[in-house]
Order: structure tokens, then sequence, then C-alpha cells
């Protein structure tokens, strides 16, 4: 069995953001714990976010499609994957992604969630840009198709 220093030091050593959150209500969860790989990536120190609830991380960002995902789990007492966009303290933006599961005590039936948190902002960045390059290309060989569709004419006129 391991004891709770050894879990304590694995979580601190992880390089993912770790969280703990208490449901409370339908669709609310208020952080209990965050690991220090969670401070470093939002910039924010346990003390000024613990007891709050999890959602300032989007600040204003809030339609986001995953986050009604994440809502439904929570709501439900499930877990999830997800891609979302949260701030940083400094307000620069990053993208994570969330592997929310959930956490329930047999004694009082609470039910708990650990969140890990992934900075993906690199992932995603490559993505959009292939995405753009690929817009692009698809616009150049239109109009390298329209070029040849052109001469090909022009041929026939002569």
């Amino acid at each position: 069995m391991i004891n709770a220093q050894l879990l304590q030091l694995v979580i601190n050593a992880s390089n993912d953001g770790i969280v703990i959150a208490e449901k409370e209500g339908d669709q609310d969860t208020i952080l209990i714990y965050v690991n220090p790989a969670f401070e470093r990536l939002t910039g924010y120190t346990s003390e000024e976010i613990l007891y709050q609830d999890c959602r300032f991380l989007q600040a204003g960002d809030r339609a986001q499609e995953a986050l009604v995902v994440i809502r439904e789990a929570v709501s439900r007492g499930g877990s999830c994957r997800e891609i979302l966009r949260n701030y940083r303290k400094d307000g620069t933006p990053f993208w994570n992604e969330l592997s929310l599961s959930t956490v329930r005590s047999e004694s009082d039936g609470i039910t708990y969630f650990v969140g890990v948190q992934k900075d993906v902002s690199v992932q995603v960045k490559a993505q959009h840009r292939v995405a753009q390059l690929e817009a692009q290309l698809a616009e150049v060989q239109a109009e390298l198709a329209a070029l040849k569709a052109t001469n090909g004419k022009n041929k026939k006129a002569n």
C-alpha cells in the first residue's frame, strides 16, 4: 500500500497540473488542492485560488463547446477528456487538455473530481497553422486550375 507521503511526492513531481475539486451543487466545483505544476502552468498560487470555482480559468471565454461537455460530466458525476482554452494569471491564453475523473467518498457520498491538466498550446497552434496552410494551398490549386482552363481555351482559339 502506498503511504500518503509517497503519494504527495509523486503528485508534486508531476509535470502536469493536478487539481482536486469538490462538487458543490449540480455544476459547481470548488478547488481544494492544486499541485506545483498547476501553479507553474497558470501563474496562480494555491493561496490565491483554493476554495474558488474552477471557472476563473476561462475568464470571460465561457462559450467553448468543451465547457458544455465538462459541465455535463460534473453534473452527472462522470468523467471526460476535453481541450479548452484557459487563461493564465497574466491574461495570456493557453490550450489545456483536461482529463476529469470522478472520485466518490464511500463514507459520505461526497463527490470529488481530479483533473489532470496538460498544456497543449504548441500542438493546437501547430494544428491551426496546418489548417491555414491547407486553406492557402487549396486557393493556389484553384487559381492554378483556373489558369490551366484559361490557357486551354486560348490554345483552342489559336
